[in-house]
């Protein structure tokens, strides 16, 4: 299904926010070459990717654990590795890439596709 998220003038580029589209809670990321978004929520704990570091126009880095995502298709670039001691936990907490969703711009006019 698709939802409407915003306008592309209401984002510079390198700056993300947090949106929510059909129940489901996202982060809209503006990069070099456009608009992305993946699951708001860190696969290792759960924290809020809303307030974590965009690194490089590429990667978005937990503010809990330090673990670093491609913001283009969700692959884990570098698990969980802060504070020193986070790696035991690491042993119940698998890596595990975002999800990813699509975004389409018509104009001004964001939207984002999530699979039903």
């Amino acid at each position: 299904m698709r939802y409407a998220i915003g306008k592309s003038s209401e984002m510079r580029e390198g700056e993300s926010k947090a949106v929510e589209a059909g129940g489901t809670k996202l982060v809209l990321y503006r990069l070099s070459d456009g608009f992305y978004a993946t699951q708001a929520r860190c696969t290792h704990m759960w924290a809020n990717l809303g307030k974590g570091k965009i690194l490089n126009d590429a990667c978005v880095q937990c503010p809990l654990h330090r673990a670093q995502f491609d913001i283009r298709t969700g692959e884990v670039k570098e698990w969980a590795n802060w504070p020193k001691g986070v790696q035991l936990l690491n042993s119940v907490r698998p890596e595990k890439a975002l999800q990813t969703f699509p975004v389409t711009t018509e104009g001004e006019d964001l939207y984002v596709e999530i699979s039903e």
